[in-house]
């Protein structure tokens, strides 16, 4: 059908033309030939009264009006001249052959000469009217008349006619039948080559030649970015997103393409104990996110190894099958000096990138030798994604600030790999990312992704407006891309989360009541004790300081919670090498011991400080046991505790106190929202959590619990592979495009 229609598209109008030029040229040629012949009998009548000149001045020298006749008749006898007569200067006809019709007067006869075409319709049929001087002897004034049979001319021009109708035909047939072959050929042509555009297979070359193909591929490319867009923003929640859910994106969208994590800390670490190696899990937002989805990946890990027995337990590759006792990926370690870890951890990335993007009112420093080292470990590790490649086109996943130039480094020695970057923590306005001296390398190295993730679109946002301030790049606002150095990045916001707890793990939870009598007896607290609680690791982003403030101002304003609320600090040491991070513990602990003096008594503390790592059970028990959990990031990407907090709560208990500036603010919107640095606002918050009643606890904590649930770690790695996969077609189209426009 749709053949047909194109076919008909282009031989109606042909048709119309046929039509047209048919009532057209058919009446031309007609005039055109009558004009013609009229011209030659003109001149052949010229001839004639030429060649009779002398017979007739001696006929009418004579006076012999029969020599004159006999002169007219014979001359007459010509197959084309019909009759002759001859009239006088006063218009009288003299004398006349036998066919000279005697209707036509010298007067009729002179009007019709002087006409363009000589025609004359008379009975007998058309005539041509010629009318010459008669004789040498101008003098006289007698004119000779001449009458041509035009019928031959009318048989002429039906011949023509005829001709020329046949010849229109035959042209139209022909062209008729070129372009239902060009139309069939085009159509199929164009159907296989978008087809093959769609598919990201190769294209027909004598059907698109370069020049119509060009312009196609850029509108499909626009279109089918659009439709991404468009497909983006449509996408709901998902409730059922989990690790087989996620395995089955890899390998239809990414066809079991390999996938590599890299990132500074491990996800596993082995420590020399008194019984031999025991494996810990860091505390880490990071790790609680990604590790789930490299055991649905079945990837290899690429990170760090800093545990006192990590050597011990790898193989002559640095590589080490995890979890441990059931290998589920591959983690290969990368070794680092003192002197690197100095340089690259602690202090570029630390003591720079860190207070530089949390804003959190610490002065960054910026040294050359670190900068160095930041350079070197990150080519390291660029080094060993390289090695653990199994093919030229790998999908690798860049995790947070340590290696803001790895994505450059890889695409220079692997330029068809997928590289997507999420950096885990904020990304500030241009003005303060100005303060940086490499500035324009660090976005140069981000911008070697192919996708470059935040946790939220204003930090999105903030990196668009930094790149444009400090580099000459191609920004495309409407699709929040950029083109820099010929290679595209996607900017998009990916909100991650957390590993929703299965069915069977949840079963093998202790049941609130126990948790809570297991909590309380080890921290001797009283049966009607308010418990909140806050785990974080030991940093001043976090807040610590301004919730023991507001703990404080509680306990100041409402009295009646004095010896009934305590507050439990979980705070992991980290970084514990840097000055600052020392200082910053040293004056919790002055807090936290001033407060406990203030309004602790015998029996009762206010506030406990659990300065030590905690395990996963840990923290679920005690989230588990508490009223409340207290979140006041002062500047925080996402904030994973306030979800672990939300998936503990299986009973539909507990109050989520959560800061403004956490990520997870802009989702969890069933929290109790706060300013943490307005003390009094948090301190209420807390009074209202305490006395909060049951009904409306469980109103908030359950839509708390469907948005972390729907929203979990595997579709925050679904959201981002599947662009991957996306991405990687387009690619693949363009690649296929570009060889073919070159060959």
């Amino acid at each position: 059908m749709k053949t047909l229609q194109l076919q008909l598209r282009f031989l109606i109008p042909l048709l119309v033309a046929l039509v047209l030029a048919a009532l057209v040229v058919l009446p031309l040629m007609d005039r055109l030939n009558l004009r013609w012949f009229s011209r030659d009998l003109t001149i052949r009548g010229t001839l004639v009264a030429g060649a009779l000149a002398d017979s007739i001045d001696e006929a009418v020298a004579s006076g012999s009006t029969a020599r004159l006749q006999a002169l007219f008749d014979r001359t007459a006898r010509d197959e084309r001249l019909l009759a002759i007569g001859l009239c006088s200067k006063n218009g009288v006809l003299l004398r006349h052959s036998a066919a000279y019709p005697t209707s036509l007067t010298c007067a009729a006869a002179h009007t019709t000469a002087e006409q363009p075409d000589h025609r004359l319709e008379l009975p007998t049929g058309a005539v041509h009217v010629g009318v010459y001087p008669a004789g040498n002897n101008h003098a006289s004034g007698d004119t000779l008349v001449l009458l041509h049979d035009l019928s031959f001319v009318d048989r002429r021009s039906q011949d023509t006619r005829q001709y020329l109708v046949i010849f229109i035909i035959g042209l139209g047939l022909v062209i008729a039948l070129i372009t239902m072959v060009v139309a069939q050929l085009s159509w199929r042509g164009w159907v296989s080559g978008m087809r093959a555009i769609l598919r990201g297979e190769g294209l027909i070359r004598p059907l698109l030649p370069p020049p119509e193909l060009q312009p196609v591929v850029a509108e499909v490319r626009a279109r089918l970015r659009d439709l991404e867009d468009e497909f983006r923003r449509s996408q709901g929640l998902v409730t059922e997103w989990d690790a087989e859910r996620l395995r089955a994106l890899l390998h239809t969208q990414l066809r079991g393409d390999q996938v590599i994590v890299v990132s500074n800390r491990e996800p596993y670490i082995h420590e020399r104990g008194a019984d031999g190696v025991v494996v810990k899990r860091p505390a880490s937002g990071l790790v609680t996110a990604v590790e789930p989805v490299m055991r649905a990946c079945s990837g290899t890990w690429i990170a760090h190894g800093s545990g006192s027995a990590d050597r011990d337990v790898v193989d002559a590759n640095d590589r080490v099958g995890v979890p441990p006792g059931h290998p589920e990926y591959r983690l290969r370690r990368i070794w680092l000096s003192q002197a690197e870890e100095q340089g690259y951890y602690y202090g570029f990335a630390n003591e720079g990138l860190w207070p530089l993007c949390h804003v959190a009112h610490v002065r960054p420093v910026f040294r050359e030798a670190d900068w160095e080292q930041y350079r070197i470990v990150n080519q390291r590790f660029a080094d060993a994604v390289v090695q653990e490649a199994r093919g030229e086109d790998p999908v690798v996943l860049v995790q947070d600030y340590h290696f803001a130039l790895l994505p450059q480094m890889i695409a220079e020695r692997l330029p068809r790999a997928t590289v997507l970057t999420f950096w885990h923590i904020p990304w500030p306005n241009p003005e303060s990312f100005g303060i940086c001296p490499w500035r324009r390398e660090i976005l140069q190295g981000m911008l070697g992704s192919t996708i470059l993730g935040f946790h939220t679109q204003f930090h999105c946002k903030n990196f668009i407006e930094t790149v444009d301030r400090y580099l000459e790049a191609r920004i495309e606002h409407e699709h929040s891309s950029i083109s820099f150095q010929g290679q595209e990045t996607l900017i998009a916001s990916y909100p991650i989360s957390i590993e929703w707890p299965s069915e069977a793990q949840r079963s093998a939870w202790p049941p609130v009541a126990e948790c809570r009598r297991r909590v309380f007896e080890r921290l001797g607290l009283a049966a009607d004790t308010c418990l909140a609680v806050g785990v974080d690791r030991f940093d001043y982003t976090k807040g610590i300081l301004e919730r023991l403030y507001a703990v404080e101002n509680l306990l100041d304003r409402y009295p009646q919670w004095r010896g009934r609320f305590v507050f439990v600090q979980v705070a992991a040491p980290t970084r514990s090498a840097l000055e600052e991070y020392r200082s910053f513990r040293e004056r919790i602990e002055r807090t936290a011991e001033r407060i406990d003096t203030r309004f602790g008594t015998p029996g009762y503390k206010p506030v406990h400080l659990l300065i030590e790592h905690h395990e996963h059970d840990a923290v679920n028990e005690l989230f588990r046991a508490a009223d409340m959990c207290v979140v006041t990031s002062l500047h925080d990407g996402m904030n994973l505790v306030s979800k672990e907090f939300v998936a503990a709560r299986d009973d539909v208990q507990g109050v989520l106190i959560l800061s403004r500036f956490a990520g997870a603010a802009r989702e969890m919107t069933e929290a109790l929202i706060v300013n943490p640095y307005h003390v009094e606002e948090s301190a209420d918050a807390l009074h209202r959590a305490a006395t909060m009643p049951v009904a409306e606890q469980r109103e908030r904590m359950g839509a708390l619990r469907m948005t972390v649930r729907e929203n979990n770690v595997y579709r925050w790695a679904g959201r981002m592979l599947a662009d991957a996969g996306r991405w990687r077609l387009r690619a693949r189209i363009e690649a296929r495009v570009q060889r073919y426009m070159q060959s």
